[in-house]
């Protein structure tokens, strides 16, 4: 197995925000791990269809000291405690004034709130409710050492050909600091995923792999590839949150029924058993995006517990000790799993008018046992679904059976002529 929780450590630390240093150092990070990783950069100012990429904004120095010149917050200790894309400041104000600029949790006291203002001027910090509490009336020296300018929007993107032309599309984000399930569990597990197919030795799709900022990333993607993305993509996922063992979760794409939306329902069902369902109508990611009128791909997503749905989302509880090397390790397997489905559906039909004499091509058992009489039982309610019109997975769920199963047995019979593919 990857060790996806170790790629989580050594990112956990870095600042990231839509733009600015720490999302380039985690992209190279990434680099370092899937040879042929490129990395890619949008001026400010470039138009993404109704957006505009905006400046970019990197951090030197930010803190709030006391009177004595104790620094009572200090985002040294935790980047969470300075709110995204804040102005540089440098002045002193009384604890009266400073109140509006200073958030925290009340029924999170010893919880660090994560907040952004990335599209209006504004500056302020983030502590638990437990240290607000401290603060003391008197003097406050306020210093946010920041750079707001012109610079560049960064993603990257990984392409590993196939032997079709048709594609899937795997999108992930590198966009918020120090946070581990809502944040690094998608890039690490997306990592895992690509290292995986890059083993494959005859991958059928193309995939498409892309770690992007939320939102604003994904727009400028698609602006610059949506008329090839909805000519070739034939399904897709947004990993995130995949990182924690509390629950498996499931949001399908808008329209739902896609390919995506069902083999992610029929390995979940097949590995897991019981999962969080939800409707697009519970979409808060980069499904929006790509899901949207206009675009219509066929992405959905396949997570732990999902975004906005536990208690420590958006804090600075969501953190290390939140996800597990067993919660990745089945968020990858699940997604892998999903893949497998996706490369090995195909529609087959009955090459054979009536049913096929199966025992003179050695494939109906000579003597009878259980085991003997499910999988040929497996093997004729198959046979009378694939119709040339139904595909494997719809097969599969029609008689109950394993896609796994039942993809086995569609080879066996078209390598004796009784199965042939048909027309795509």
């Amino acid at each position: 197995m990857y060790p996806m929780y170790d790629w989580a450590c050594d990112l956990f630390p870095i600042n990231r925000s839509l733009t600015g240093e720490g999302v380039r150092q985690t992209l190279r990070y990434l680099a370092d791990l899937l040879p042929g990783l490129e990395i890619h950069s949008v001026p400010s100012g470039a138009k993404a269809f109704d957006w505009t990429v905006p400046n970019e904004w990197n951090v030197r120095e930010a803190y709030i000291a006391d009177e004595d010149g104790n620094r009572v917050i200090d985002f040294r200790n935790c980047n969470l405690h300075l709110v995204g894309y804040s102005v540089a400041v440098d002045q002193w104000m009384s604890l009266d004034e400073l109140e509006p600029h200073l958030h925290s949790i009340p029924d999170m006291p010893g919880a660090i709130p994560y907040l952004t203002s990335y599209y209006s001027a504004y500056w302020g910090f983030c502590l638990t409710h437990d240290q607000r509490r401290t603060l003391k009336p008197g003097k406050y020296r306020v210093v946010i050492d920041s750079t707001l300018q012109p610079g560049e929007l960064n993603y990257a993107e990984l392409i590993l050909p196939g032997t079709e032309k048709t594609e899937v599309l795997l999108s992930t984000y590198v966009c918020h600091p120090s946070m581990a399930n809502n944040e690094l569990s998608g890039p690490v597990v997306t990592a895992a995923l690509a290292k995986w197919l890059m083993t494959l030795p005859n991958r059928r799709h193309t995939y498409r792999i892309v770690f992007i900022p939320e939102t604003i990333g994904s727009i400028v993607y698609l602006s610059r590839h949506l008329e090839h993305l909805r000519q070739s993509v034939i399904a897709g996922y947004v990993v995130t949150c995949a990182g924690d063992d509390r629950a498996y979760s499931f949001l399908a794409s808008r329209k739902d029924g896609t390919l995506a939306d069902r083999a992610a329902r029929h390995v979940l069902a097949a590995t897991v058993g019981t999962w969080d369902e939800y409707s697009f109508l519970d979409r808060g990611s980069d499904e929006r995006q790509y899901c949207s009128p206009g675009v219509d791909l066929p992405v959905a997503s396949v997570m732990r517990s999902k975004y906005a749905t536990y208690p420590e989302y958006h804090t600075s509880l969501d953190n290390l000790d939140l996800i597990t090397p067993s919660g990745l390790a089945g968020a990858f397997d699940v997604l892998r799993r999903c893949l497998e489905v996706i490369e090995g559906n195909r529609t087959y039909r009955n090459a054979i008018p009536c049913e096929p004499q199966l025992g003179k091509r050695g494939l109906y058992p000579t003597i009878s046992n259980h085991d003997t009489h499910a999988i040929v039982k497996t093997m004729m309610d198959l046979l009378a679904y694939c119709d040339g019109e139904s595909d494997l997975l719809s097969v599969a769920e029609r008689i109950g059976a394993d896609f796994t199963a039942c993809r086995e047995i569609a080879e066996k019979l078209a390598a004796n002529g009784v199965l042939e593919l048909a027309a795509p």
